[in-house]
Protein backbone atom coordinates (compact mmCIF):
# COMPACT_ATOMS: atom_id res chain seq x y z
CA UNK A 1 0.00 0.00 0.00
CA UNK A 2 1.10 3.38 -0.50
CA UNK A 3 -0.11 6.16 1.56
CA UNK A 4 0.13 9.71 0.32
CA UNK A 5 -0.05 12.42 3.39
CA UNK A 6 -2.20 15.26 2.26
CA UNK A 7 -5.88 15.58 0.32
CA UNK A 8 -4.99 18.98 -1.57
CA UNK A 9 -4.79 19.21 -5.12
CA UNK A 10 -1.61 17.14 -5.54
CA UNK A 11 -2.02 14.37 -3.19
CA UNK A 12 -5.46 13.68 -4.73
CA UNK A 13 -4.28 14.02 -8.24
CA UNK A 14 -1.51 11.45 -7.27
CA UNK A 15 -4.01 9.07 -6.00
CA UNK A 16 -5.93 8.73 -8.74
CA UNK A 17 -2.84 8.28 -10.92
CA UNK A 18 -1.56 4.76 -8.61
CA UNK A 19 -5.49 4.12 -8.59
CA UNK A 20 -4.76 4.59 -12.54
CA UNK A 21 -1.78 2.17 -12.54
CA UNK A 22 -2.84 -0.53 -9.86
CA UNK A 23 -1.56 0.52 -6.85
CA UNK A 24 -3.52 0.96 -3.72
CA UNK A 25 -3.63 4.17 -2.02
CA UNK A 26 -4.51 5.56 1.32
CA UNK A 27 -4.75 9.36 1.62
CA UNK A 28 -4.78 10.76 4.92
CA UNK A 29 -5.95 14.43 5.87
CA UNK A 30 -5.42 16.35 8.76
CA UNK A 31 -8.48 18.38 8.14
CA UNK A 32 -12.20 16.87 9.62
CA UNK A 33 -13.76 18.64 6.53
CA UNK A 34 -12.22 19.99 2.90
CA UNK A 35 -10.61 23.50 3.11
CA UNK A 36 -13.59 26.17 2.21
CA UNK A 37 -10.81 29.06 1.26
CA UNK A 38 -9.33 28.99 -2.00
CA UNK A 39 -6.18 30.16 -1.87
CA UNK A 40 -5.26 29.06 -5.91
CA UNK A 41 -7.67 30.41 -8.72
CA UNK A 42 -5.93 29.23 -11.80
CA UNK A 43 -5.83 25.96 -13.73
CA UNK A 44 -3.16 26.78 -16.13
CA UNK A 45 -3.17 24.74 -20.08
CA UNK A 46 -0.63 22.19 -19.06
CA UNK A 47 -2.93 20.85 -16.12
CA UNK A 48 -5.85 21.24 -18.41
CA UNK A 49 -4.07 18.82 -20.43
CA UNK A 50 -3.36 16.33 -18.16
CA UNK A 51 -6.62 16.46 -16.87
CA UNK A 52 -7.92 15.47 -20.29
CA UNK A 53 -5.38 12.83 -20.29
CA UNK A 54 -7.89 10.79 -18.23
CA UNK A 55 -10.88 11.99 -19.69
CA UNK A 56 -12.18 14.56 -17.04
CA UNK A 57 -11.12 18.11 -18.43
CA UNK A 58 -14.84 18.75 -19.37
CA UNK A 59 -15.73 18.51 -15.79
CA UNK A 60 -13.63 21.50 -14.97
CA UNK A 61 -13.84 23.38 -17.97
CA UNK A 62 -17.78 23.20 -16.87
CA UNK A 63 -17.25 25.15 -14.04
CA UNK A 64 -14.48 27.61 -14.47
CA UNK A 65 -14.40 31.02 -16.83
CA UNK A 66 -11.66 30.98 -19.52
CA UNK A 67 -9.37 33.67 -19.79
CA UNK A 68 -7.24 33.90 -23.14
CA UNK A 69 -4.12 35.79 -21.53
CA UNK A 70 -2.45 35.82 -18.56
CA UNK A 71 0.00 37.61 -16.79
CA UNK A 72 3.53 38.05 -15.46
CA UNK A 73 3.99 39.87 -12.57
CA UNK A 74 1.04 41.72 -12.97
CA UNK A 75 2.78 43.41 -15.68
CA UNK A 76 -0.31 45.78 -17.80
CA UNK A 77 0.21 43.74 -21.14
CA UNK A 78 -0.51 40.34 -20.58
CA UNK A 79 0.74 37.46 -22.47
CA UNK A 80 -1.55 35.97 -25.47
CA UNK A 81 -2.33 32.00 -24.79
CA UNK A 82 -4.50 32.25 -27.82
CA UNK A 83 -1.16 31.10 -29.66
CA UNK A 84 -0.14 28.32 -27.75
CA UNK A 85 0.09 24.72 -28.89
CA UNK A 86 -2.54 23.66 -26.76
CA UNK A 87 -6.29 22.04 -27.04
CA UNK A 88 -6.72 24.91 -24.01
CA UNK A 89 -5.22 27.98 -25.06
CA UNK A 90 -6.30 29.37 -21.80
CA UNK A 91 -6.46 29.80 -18.05
CA UNK A 92 -9.41 28.57 -16.81
CA UNK A 93 -10.46 30.47 -13.05
CA UNK A 94 -11.33 28.07 -10.63
CA UNK A 95 -11.61 28.54 -7.16
CA UNK A 96 -9.18 25.87 -5.63
CA UNK A 97 -12.12 24.29 -3.18
CA UNK A 98 -13.95 23.48 -6.36
CA UNK A 99 -10.95 22.35 -8.15
CA UNK A 100 -10.15 19.92 -5.07
CA UNK A 101 -13.76 18.82 -4.91
CA UNK A 102 -14.02 17.76 -8.38
CA UNK A 103 -10.36 16.07 -7.34
CA UNK A 104 -11.75 14.20 -4.56
CA UNK A 105 -14.67 12.67 -6.93
CA UNK A 106 -12.12 11.88 -9.16
CA UNK A 107 -9.85 10.40 -6.94
CA UNK A 108 -12.59 8.22 -4.76
CA UNK A 109 -14.40 7.08 -8.28
CA UNK A 110 -10.71 5.70 -9.21
CA UNK A 111 -11.08 3.41 -5.65
CA UNK A 112 -8.23 5.66 -3.47
CA UNK A 113 -9.15 5.53 0.28
CA UNK A 114 -9.46 9.00 1.72
CA UNK A 115 -9.05 9.46 5.72
CA UNK A 116 -10.09 13.12 6.99
CA UNK A 117 -9.11 13.84 10.73
CA UNK A 118 -6.59 11.87 10.25
CA UNK A 119 -3.30 13.65 11.71
CA UNK A 120 0.33 12.72 10.60
CA UNK A 121 2.77 13.20 13.38
CA UNK A 122 5.97 11.43 12.54
CA UNK A 123 7.23 8.39 10.62
CA UNK A 124 9.93 6.14 10.65
CA UNK A 125 11.42 3.67 7.56
CA UNK A 126 13.07 0.50 7.39
CA UNK A 127 14.55 -1.64 4.24
CA UNK A 128 10.94 -3.27 3.65
CA UNK A 129 8.48 0.12 4.38
CA UNK A 130 7.29 2.77 5.84
CA UNK A 131 5.53 3.17 9.54
CA UNK A 132 3.28 6.20 9.52
CA UNK A 133 2.27 7.58 12.96
CA UNK A 134 -1.21 8.96 13.30
CA UNK A 135 -2.85 11.32 16.39
CA UNK A 136 -4.82 8.83 18.94
CA UNK A 137 -4.90 6.00 15.87
CA UNK A 138 -2.98 2.70 15.68
CA UNK A 139 0.48 3.30 12.93
CA UNK A 140 -0.02 2.42 9.48
CA UNK A 141 2.47 0.70 7.46
CA UNK A 142 3.03 1.14 3.90
CA UNK A 143 5.49 0.51 1.17
CA UNK A 144 6.04 4.26 0.34
CA UNK A 145 4.95 7.58 1.63
CA UNK A 146 4.74 10.97 0.02
CA UNK A 147 4.31 13.49 1.68
CA UNK A 148 1.67 16.53 0.03
CA UNK A 149 0.90 17.63 3.21
CA UNK A 150 2.43 21.84 2.48
CA UNK A 151 5.01 23.62 3.17
CA UNK A 152 4.94 22.94 6.83
CA UNK A 153 5.07 19.05 5.87
CA UNK A 154 5.71 16.91 9.06
CA UNK A 155 6.22 14.03 6.00
CA UNK A 156 9.59 16.08 5.15
CA UNK A 157 10.73 16.92 8.70
CA UNK A 158 10.41 13.26 9.64
CA UNK A 159 12.29 11.74 6.70
CA UNK A 160 15.32 14.22 7.65
CA UNK A 161 15.22 16.08 4.22
CA UNK A 162 16.37 19.82 4.31
CA UNK A 163 14.14 22.65 3.06
CA UNK A 164 16.83 25.28 2.23
CA UNK A 165 15.66 29.23 1.11
CA UNK A 166 14.60 32.27 2.22
CA UNK A 167 12.73 34.02 4.85
CA UNK A 168 9.90 36.72 3.99
CA UNK A 169 10.73 40.17 3.34
CA UNK A 170 7.83 41.50 1.84
CA UNK A 171 4.05 40.10 2.45
CA UNK A 172 0.83 40.51 0.67
CA UNK A 173 -2.73 40.35 1.68
CA UNK A 174 -6.06 39.76 0.32
CA UNK A 175 -9.66 39.54 1.32
CA UNK A 176 -12.92 37.68 -0.32
CA UNK A 177 -15.56 40.11 -0.12
CA UNK A 178 -18.99 41.42 -1.12
CA UNK A 179 -18.64 44.71 -3.42
CA UNK A 180 -21.83 46.76 -3.69
CA UNK A 181 -20.31 48.49 -6.22
CA UNK A 182 -17.71 45.70 -8.27
CA UNK A 183 -15.95 46.37 -11.28
CA UNK A 184 -17.69 45.64 -14.68
CA UNK A 185 -14.73 42.59 -14.93
CA UNK A 186 -11.54 41.59 -13.43
CA UNK A 187 -9.43 44.62 -12.37
CA UNK A 188 -5.34 45.30 -12.27
CA UNK A 189 -3.86 48.30 -10.64
CA UNK A 190 -0.28 48.95 -9.78
CA UNK A 191 1.41 52.16 -8.64
CA UNK A 192 3.43 54.08 -5.99
CA UNK A 193 1.03 53.51 -3.55
CA UNK A 194 1.23 49.44 -4.45
CA UNK A 195 -0.84 46.73 -7.02
CA UNK A 196 -4.40 45.10 -6.46
CA UNK A 197 -6.17 42.96 -8.82
CA UNK A 198 -10.12 42.20 -8.23
CA UNK A 199 -11.12 38.82 -9.33
CA UNK A 200 -14.75 38.02 -9.24
CA UNK A 201 -15.64 34.53 -7.76
CA UNK A 202 -18.98 32.48 -7.80
CA UNK A 203 -21.85 33.97 -5.42
CA UNK A 204 -21.55 37.11 -5.73
CA UNK A 205 -17.74 37.39 -4.06
CA UNK A 206 -15.07 39.34 -5.12
CA UNK A 207 -11.38 38.51 -4.56
CA UNK A 208 -9.26 41.31 -4.24
CA UNK A 209 -5.22 40.81 -3.36
CA UNK A 210 -2.44 43.11 -3.40
CA UNK A 211 0.59 44.56 -2.11
CA UNK A 212 1.83 47.98 -1.05
CA UNK A 213 5.05 49.39 0.54
CA UNK A 214 4.01 48.57 4.17
CA UNK A 215 4.42 45.00 3.24
CA UNK A 216 8.24 45.22 3.09
CA UNK A 217 9.26 43.85 6.30
CA UNK A 218 10.97 40.77 8.07
CA UNK A 219 8.37 39.74 10.27
CA UNK A 220 4.81 38.67 9.96
CA UNK A 221 2.15 42.02 10.31
CA UNK A 222 -0.90 40.95 12.38
CA UNK A 223 -4.40 39.44 11.07
CA UNK A 224 -5.64 41.53 8.43
CA UNK A 225 -9.11 43.52 9.35
CA UNK A 226 -11.97 44.65 6.74
CA UNK A 227 -10.70 48.37 7.66
CA UNK A 228 -7.27 47.83 6.81
CA UNK A 229 -8.17 46.10 3.49
CA UNK A 230 -10.67 48.96 2.66
CA UNK A 231 -7.85 51.32 3.69
CA UNK A 232 -4.91 49.47 1.25
CA UNK A 233 -7.77 49.73 -1.55
CA UNK A 234 -8.71 53.41 -1.27
CA UNK A 235 -5.27 54.06 -1.06
CA UNK A 236 -4.44 51.89 -4.47
CA UNK A 237 -7.49 52.62 -6.19
CA UNK A 238 -9.41 55.70 -5.09
CA UNK A 239 -12.08 53.83 -4.28
CA UNK A 240 -13.68 50.60 -2.30
CA UNK A 241 -16.34 49.04 -4.33
CA UNK A 242 -18.50 49.48 -1.60
CA UNK A 243 -16.86 46.32 -0.05
CA UNK A 244 -18.17 44.57 3.61
CA UNK A 245 -18.83 40.76 5.03
CA UNK A 246 -15.53 39.53 4.41
CA UNK A 247 -15.24 35.93 3.86
CA UNK A 248 -12.02 35.43 4.49
CA UNK A 249 -9.26 37.67 5.29
CA UNK A 250 -5.34 36.77 4.97
CA UNK A 251 -1.89 37.27 4.44
CA UNK A 252 0.89 35.76 2.40
CA UNK A 253 4.45 36.63 2.51
CA UNK A 254 7.14 35.82 0.07
CA UNK A 255 9.11 33.24 2.22
CA UNK A 256 11.02 30.81 -1.06
CA UNK A 257 12.02 27.13 -0.10
CA UNK A 258 12.71 23.82 -2.36
CA UNK A 259 13.09 20.69 -0.46
CA UNK A 260 17.17 19.36 -0.88
CA UNK A 261 15.86 16.20 -2.19
CA UNK A 262 12.48 14.86 -3.50
CA UNK A 263 12.99 11.59 -2.09
CA UNK A 264 14.42 9.81 0.54
CA UNK A 265 14.52 6.00 0.31
CA UNK A 266 11.15 5.31 0.64
CA UNK A 267 9.76 8.86 1.21
CA UNK A 268 8.72 11.34 -1.28
CA UNK A 269 7.57 14.94 -1.58
CA UNK A 270 5.10 16.75 -3.83
CA UNK A 271 3.67 20.02 -4.52
CA UNK A 272 3.95 22.66 -1.82
CA UNK A 273 5.43 20.24 0.34
CA UNK A 274 8.79 20.20 -1.94
CA UNK A 275 8.37 24.04 -2.77
CA UNK A 276 7.05 27.26 -1.12
CA UNK A 277 7.17 30.47 -3.35
CA UNK A 278 5.31 33.77 -3.56
CA UNK A 279 1.68 33.01 -5.00
CA UNK A 280 2.80 35.09 -8.12
CA UNK A 281 1.60 33.97 -11.44
CA UNK A 282 -0.75 31.42 -10.07
CA UNK A 283 0.85 28.48 -10.88
CA UNK A 284 1.75 26.50 -7.10
CA UNK A 285 -0.91 24.39 -7.80
CA UNK A 286 -0.67 23.48 -11.53
CA UNK A 287 3.28 22.51 -10.61
CA UNK A 288 2.06 20.34 -7.59
CA UNK A 289 -0.27 18.22 -10.04
CA UNK A 290 2.54 17.89 -12.49
CA UNK A 291 4.97 16.98 -9.96
CA UNK A 292 2.18 14.41 -9.20
CA UNK A 293 1.88 13.25 -12.51
CA UNK A 294 5.33 13.32 -13.10
CA UNK A 295 5.58 10.61 -10.01
CA UNK A 296 2.14 8.81 -10.23
CA UNK A 297 2.80 6.00 -13.45
CA UNK A 298 6.62 6.05 -11.91
CA UNK A 299 5.42 4.96 -8.43
CA UNK A 300 2.74 2.20 -9.36
CA UNK A 301 4.76 0.93 -11.78
CA UNK A 302 7.75 0.31 -8.81
CA UNK A 303 4.92 -1.84 -6.62
CA UNK A 304 3.54 -3.20 -9.49
CA UNK A 305 7.28 -5.25 -9.60
CA UNK A 306 7.55 -4.04 -13.36
CA UNK A 307 9.94 -1.39 -12.96
CA UNK A 308 13.32 -0.81 -10.52
CA UNK A 309 13.53 1.02 -7.80
CA UNK A 310 15.69 2.75 -9.00
CA UNK A 311 13.32 4.90 -11.57
CA UNK A 312 12.13 7.23 -8.66
CA UNK A 313 15.49 9.12 -8.58
CA UNK A 314 14.30 10.09 -12.01
CA UNK A 315 11.14 11.72 -10.55
CA UNK A 316 13.85 13.73 -8.39
CA UNK A 317 16.24 14.19 -11.56
CA UNK A 318 13.31 15.61 -13.62
CA UNK A 319 10.84 17.75 -11.35
CA UNK A 320 13.83 19.29 -9.01
CA UNK A 321 15.05 21.42 -12.09
CA UNK A 322 11.64 22.13 -12.44
CA UNK A 323 11.02 23.64 -8.84
CA UNK A 324 14.42 25.64 -8.90
CA UNK A 325 13.09 27.42 -12.28
CA UNK A 326 9.52 27.73 -10.76
CA UNK A 327 11.55 29.91 -7.71
CA UNK A 328 13.28 31.64 -10.32
CA UNK A 329 10.38 32.55 -11.80
CA UNK A 330 8.22 33.77 -9.24
CA UNK A 331 10.80 35.77 -7.60
CA UNK A 332 11.36 38.31 -10.74
CA UNK A 333 7.32 38.70 -10.22
CA UNK A 334 7.54 39.28 -7.16
CA UNK A 335 10.09 41.87 -7.44
CA UNK A 336 7.80 43.27 -9.87
CA UNK A 337 4.61 43.05 -7.65
CA UNK A 338 6.28 44.79 -4.99
CA UNK A 339 8.54 47.16 -7.02
CA UNK A 340 6.11 50.17 -6.03
CA UNK A 341 9.28 52.50 -6.21
CA UNK A 342 9.87 55.09 -9.18
CA UNK A 343 12.37 52.49 -10.22
CA UNK A 344 10.46 49.71 -10.03
CA UNK A 345 7.24 51.36 -11.74
CA UNK A 346 10.16 52.11 -14.19
CA UNK A 347 11.34 48.69 -14.74
CA UNK A 348 7.21 47.34 -15.03
CA UNK A 349 6.86 49.92 -17.80
CA UNK A 350 10.04 49.02 -20.13
CA UNK A 351 8.76 45.24 -19.33
CA UNK A 352 5.46 45.71 -20.28
CA UNK A 353 6.28 47.60 -23.56
CA UNK A 354 8.82 44.63 -24.07
CA UNK A 355 6.01 41.97 -24.07
CA UNK A 356 3.52 44.17 -26.00
CA UNK A 357 6.40 44.47 -28.58
CA UNK A 358 7.78 41.46 -28.83
CA UNK A 359 5.40 38.40 -29.83
CA UNK A 360 8.16 36.16 -29.45
CA UNK A 361 9.03 37.21 -25.65
CA UNK A 362 5.48 37.23 -25.12
CA UNK A 363 5.02 33.60 -26.53
CA UNK A 364 8.14 32.36 -24.31
CA UNK A 365 6.85 33.50 -21.05
CA UNK A 366 3.49 32.14 -21.88
CA UNK A 367 4.45 29.00 -22.48
CA UNK A 368 6.92 28.65 -19.52
CA UNK A 369 4.22 29.85 -17.19
CA UNK A 370 1.46 27.70 -18.45
CA UNK A 371 4.28 24.75 -18.30
CA UNK A 372 4.26 23.85 -21.88
CA UNK A 373 7.40 24.42 -22.39
CA UNK A 374 8.93 21.51 -19.97
CA UNK A 375 11.34 19.18 -21.13
CA UNK A 376 13.64 16.36 -20.16
CA UNK A 377 16.32 16.19 -21.81
CA UNK A 378 17.46 13.15 -23.32
CA UNK A 379 21.14 13.41 -23.52
CA UNK A 380 22.26 11.79 -27.12
CA UNK A 381 18.68 11.05 -27.95
CA UNK A 382 16.27 12.04 -30.41
CA UNK A 383 14.99 16.15 -30.50
CA UNK A 384 11.72 15.01 -29.06
CA UNK A 385 13.23 13.14 -26.36
CA UNK A 386 11.96 14.19 -23.09
CA UNK A 387 9.63 17.43 -24.70
CA UNK A 388 5.43 16.96 -23.88
CA UNK A 389 4.09 15.62 -27.08
CA UNK A 390 1.23 17.92 -27.88
CA UNK A 391 -2.49 16.62 -28.80
CA UNK A 392 -1.97 14.96 -32.13
CA UNK A 393 -4.63 13.75 -34.24
CA UNK A 394 -4.16 10.45 -35.34
CA UNK A 395 -7.24 9.23 -37.86
CA UNK A 396 -10.65 9.25 -35.67
CA UNK A 397 -8.69 9.47 -32.08
CA UNK A 398 -6.27 11.85 -30.53
CA UNK A 399 -3.40 11.33 -28.11
CA UNK A 400 -4.30 12.27 -24.83
CA UNK A 401 -7.56 10.01 -25.55
CA UNK A 402 -5.24 6.95 -25.95
CA UNK A 403 -3.30 7.91 -23.18
CA UNK A 404 -6.15 7.86 -21.10
CA UNK A 405 -5.41 4.42 -20.19
CA UNK A 406 -2.42 5.57 -17.95
CA UNK A 407 0.49 3.00 -19.96
CA UNK A 408 3.34 4.34 -22.66
CA UNK A 409 1.64 4.78 -26.07
CA UNK A 410 3.61 3.31 -29.12
CA UNK A 411 2.85 5.73 -32.16
CA UNK A 412 3.70 3.27 -35.54
CA UNK A 413 3.33 6.07 -37.65
CA UNK A 414 4.51 5.06 -40.79
CA UNK A 415 3.04 1.47 -39.86
CA UNK A 416 6.40 -0.76 -39.51
CA UNK A 417 7.22 -0.64 -36.35
CA UNK A 418 7.01 -4.74 -35.08
CA UNK A 419 4.19 -6.12 -33.12
CA UNK A 420 5.08 -4.99 -29.28
CA UNK A 421 3.90 -5.83 -25.70
CA UNK A 422 2.65 -3.81 -22.38
CA UNK A 423 2.22 -0.54 -24.21
CA UNK A 424 -1.06 1.09 -25.95
CA UNK A 425 -0.42 1.34 -29.82
CA UNK A 426 -1.98 3.09 -32.29
CA UNK A 427 -0.78 2.24 -36.28
CA UNK A 428 -1.36 5.45 -38.52
CA UNK A 429 0.15 8.34 -39.56
CA UNK A 430 -0.90 11.91 -38.70
CA UNK A 431 -4.08 12.80 -39.84
CA UNK A 432 -3.20 16.76 -39.37
CA UNK A 433 0.53 17.15 -39.92
CA UNK A 434 2.38 18.82 -37.22
CA UNK A 435 5.77 20.62 -37.80
CA UNK A 436 7.98 19.35 -35.13
CA UNK A 437 6.55 15.96 -35.87
CA UNK A 438 7.65 15.95 -39.09
CA UNK A 439 9.52 12.89 -40.30
CA UNK A 440 8.49 10.69 -37.30
CA UNK A 441 7.91 7.21 -37.79
CA UNK A 442 7.49 5.76 -34.25
CA UNK A 443 7.70 7.26 -31.06
CA UNK A 444 6.76 5.93 -27.34
CA UNK A 445 4.62 8.43 -25.24
CA UNK A 446 5.15 8.05 -21.40
CA UNK A 447 1.93 8.06 -19.23
CA UNK A 448 2.67 11.44 -18.25
CA UNK A 449 2.56 12.69 -21.78
CA UNK A 450 6.08 13.20 -22.39
CA UNK A 451 8.23 11.55 -25.39
CA UNK A 452 10.27 8.97 -23.64
CA UNK A 453 11.50 7.32 -27.55
CA UNK A 454 11.28 8.95 -31.17
CA UNK A 455 12.85 7.45 -34.55
CA UNK A 456 12.94 8.67 -37.90
CA UNK A 457 12.70 7.25 -41.46
CA UNK A 458 11.60 3.49 -42.06
CA UNK A 459 14.53 1.71 -39.30
CA UNK A 460 13.18 3.29 -36.73
CA UNK A 461 12.60 0.18 -34.61
CA UNK A 462 10.93 0.89 -30.89
CA UNK A 463 11.45 -2.60 -29.76
CA UNK A 464 14.36 -1.78 -27.28
CA UNK A 465 12.99 1.77 -26.34
CA UNK A 466 9.54 -0.28 -25.08
CA UNK A 467 11.83 -3.03 -23.43
CA UNK A 468 13.47 -0.21 -21.84
CA UNK A 469 10.54 2.04 -20.71
CA UNK A 470 11.17 1.79 -16.95
CA UNK A 471 14.41 2.65 -17.12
Amino acid sequence: MIVIVGAGPVGLWLAAELRLGGAEVTVLEDRPEPDPHSKALTVHPRTLELLECRGIADRFLAEGRRIPDGHFGGLDDRMDFGVLDTPFPFTLALPQARTEALLEEHARAAGARILRGHRVTGLTQDPAGVTVEIAGRPPVRAAYVVGCDGTRSVVRGAAGIAFPGTDATTWGWLGDVVLDAPPPGPVSVCGPAGGLMVVPLPDGVHRIVGSDPDGARPDRPGALTLEELRAKVVAISGGDHGMRDPRWLSRFGNATRQAERYRSGRVLLAGDAAHMHFPAGGVGLNVGVQDAANLGWKLAAVVRGEAPDALLDTYHDERHPVGADLLASTRAQTALMTGHSPEGQALRALLSGLIADLPELSRTLAERLSALSVAYPAPGGHRLAGTRAPDLRLGDTRLFTLLGTGRHVLLDLAGGAPPTEGVTRHRGPLSVPHADWTGVAAALIRPDGHVAWAGDGPDADPRAAVAGRWR
